[in-house]
């Protein structure tokens, strides 16, 4: 009996050691497979059969031990090691690795999920992040403004080439300096015209009839029909030409003036002080700019044309009061709801200085708002003695865009906040838009993943977008999830459930776009297991083989 005992001992060596063989090949099979977790194959004794327990010791005797045999080896484990392997950047932004705990979700067929490491993903034909085997990736979606719902999983699309929603601009934010050193605006700028008088020899009023104008010669300035264009510059830059027709536009001096007032942008605003607008004073049309050079309003005799009269130059204007106070202007583009770009320009001049600091007055306008004037409104700005922002006032502006197509009115904020009052060394104040959150409608034509699994669309219009975020599981134990074909895993019994959540939160890791996790065999390690594995099976061979020799011997004696 002990011979054959001995011949199944040996061969429960062979079979163990076997299956170390087994484990040994597929790690190295899978050498190169990414993100592949290597096994080991650890062994524990079969039964003992026991012969004696052995005895205490005794007055006179010192105990004798156990005697027991045993009865071979088995596999008592496979274990695999979960341990991270190197990250190889590949410079593909789909390739995924995860620096840390934990796996990535994916969505079989059968509707569970199923777990891996390996992040080599593609977009397939409907733009959906899928692994090797075509499975999607799971990902927590987000909405409209970006924010990501972490109760709820979804298949990751990205949908390059598509257009995106056109986004109307609700806020803009400034950036630059207003200088305390520049000249406080005290004044504004009178221009006034020569003296408009009718057939006969009075002087024009509000109600005056623009066909009862003469001049000098007695010969009519206007008739019915007439239009005239009107062109002029304020704080040097020029206001856009527009036509007035006599009759249609308007019939009276006081039409006229009203006219000017409005397409040359005056703004009447009690609060910006003096007595700005157009009115007839003595027969003479008086133009008065708000106050500040950047304000001022420049006129002469070609400001104003009849295109078709026989008088074409029918005013002359020249200023009789200048401007006081300087001051700075800034254009930028806000977007309606079509995409559409609506010019805005600011101009700012200084209103006071006191030892509280410093307030600048500013005159937002548009010639893209569909009225007839382009003024949008007034504010101001303050600074404390350090320069530093206070507040603002007057900073909600709204456009209107009747007949655009467009959404109506476009209204925004300004965000002035970003503003100083220090003196600039170079003399002088500089004002532009740092950002505002308008756009056009764009073409996605790019995407990326941040450390967090932020995954995040890029459009033409620079416009970005989150798509939504990668979702990571950890186990309580790793070591008890049940792999299957593909690189991927399962819930198993001793694993726990799986805990979705998000990169670098709790125990998961970060995402690490444009890298693959490699596998974590040791080639070295492993051909050393490989020998060790072979010494036992042939080892356990021999102790099969000299059972059998002396097993043949006993049975030819028996002969």
């Amino acid at each position: 009996m002990s011979l054959t005992g001995a011949m199944f001992t040996g061969f429960t060596g062979i079979k163990s050691n076997s299956v170390s063989v087994d484990t040994v090949g597929d790690n190295l099979a899978n050498l190169n497979t990414t993100a592949f977790k290597n096994q080991r194959t650890l062994f524990e004794t079969l039964l003992y059969r026991t012969i004696h327990e052995g005895d205490a010791p005794s007055d006179t005797s010192g105990g004798t031990l156990p005697r027991q045999i045993g009865t071979g080896s088995q596999v008592a484990a496979i274990q695999r090691d979960f341990r991270q392997g190197s990250l190889d950047p590949t410079g593909l932004q789909s390739d995924l690795g995860v620096d840390g705990d934990g796996f990535f979700v994916l969505s079989a067929p059968t509707g569970e999920n199923l777990f891996t490491r390996d992040g080599a993903f593609h977009l397939d034909a409907t733009q959906t992040m899928v692994s090797s085997n075509g499975s999607p990736l799971q990902v927590f979606v987000a909405d409209a403004e970006g924010n990501v719902d972490v109760n709820t999983l979804a298949n990751l699309v990205v949908p390059l080439g598509t257009t995106s929603q056109a986004i109307s601009t609700t806020e803009a934010v400034m950036d630059g300096r207003l200088d305390p050193q520049t000249a406080r605006s005290a004044a504004g700028a009178i221009v006034t015209s020569g003296v408009l008088r009718t057939s006969s020899g009075s002087a024009a009023t509000e109600s005056t009839s623009l066909t009862s104008l003469v001049n000098a010669g007695d010969l009519p300035l206007f008739a019915d029909g007439d239009e005239l264009t009107i062109a002029a510059t304020k704080g040097g830059v020029a206001v856009p030409e527009t036509a007035f027709v006599v009759g249609t536009t308007g019939s009276t001096v006081g039409d006229l003036a009203a006219y000017l007032e409005e397409v040359l942008g005056i703004n009447t605003d009690p609060a910006t002080g003096g007595t700005p607008g157009v009115r007839i004073d003595a027969g003479a049309l008086v133009i008065e700019s708000n106050y500040g050079e950047i304000n001022a309003i420049e006129m002469d005799e070609t400001s104003v044309t009849n295109k078709t009269g026989v008088i074409t130059a029918p005013f002359s204007f020249s200023t009789t009061a200048p401007a006081t106070g300087e001051g700075v202007t800034t254009t930028f583009n806000v977007y309606d709801s079509l995409g559409s770009k609506v010019d805005v320009r600011l101009r700012f001049a200084l209103e006071s200085k006191s030892d509280t600091g410093t307030t600048w007055r500013f005159y937002a306008e548009s010639i893209g708002d569909s009225d007839l004037s382009p003024v949008l409104g007034t504010g101001t700005v303050s600074f404390d003695p350090d320069g530093q922002f206070v507040a603002a006032t007057g900073t909600d502006i709204t456009i209107d865009r009747a007949n655009e197509g467009s959404t109506t009115p476009v209204t925004f904020s300004l965000d002035l906040s970003g503003l100083t009052g220090l003196a600039s060394p170079g003399g002088g104040s500089q004002v532009i838009m740092d950002n505002q959150n308008g756009a056009q409608a764009g073409i996605m034509t790019n995407y990326s993943i941040d450390r967090d699994g932020i995954v995040t669309a890029v459009y033409s219009n620079q416009l970005e977008q989150v798509l939504g975020q990668v979702a990571l599981a950890t186990f309580t134990n790793d070591e008890g999830l049940i792999a299957r074909s593909e690189n991927v895993f399962v819930a198993g019994p001793n694993s726990g459930d799986a805990t979705l959540t998000t990169p670098q939160t709790q125990r998961a890791g970060a995402i690490v776009a444009g890298s693959l996790e490699q596998s974590n065999v040791e080639i070295a390690r492993e051909f050393i297991t490989l020998i060790e594995a072979s010494t036992g099976i042939s080892a356990s061979s021999r102790v099969v083989r000299a059972a059998d020799d002396l097993l043949q011997e006993l049975l030819l004696l028996a002969r």
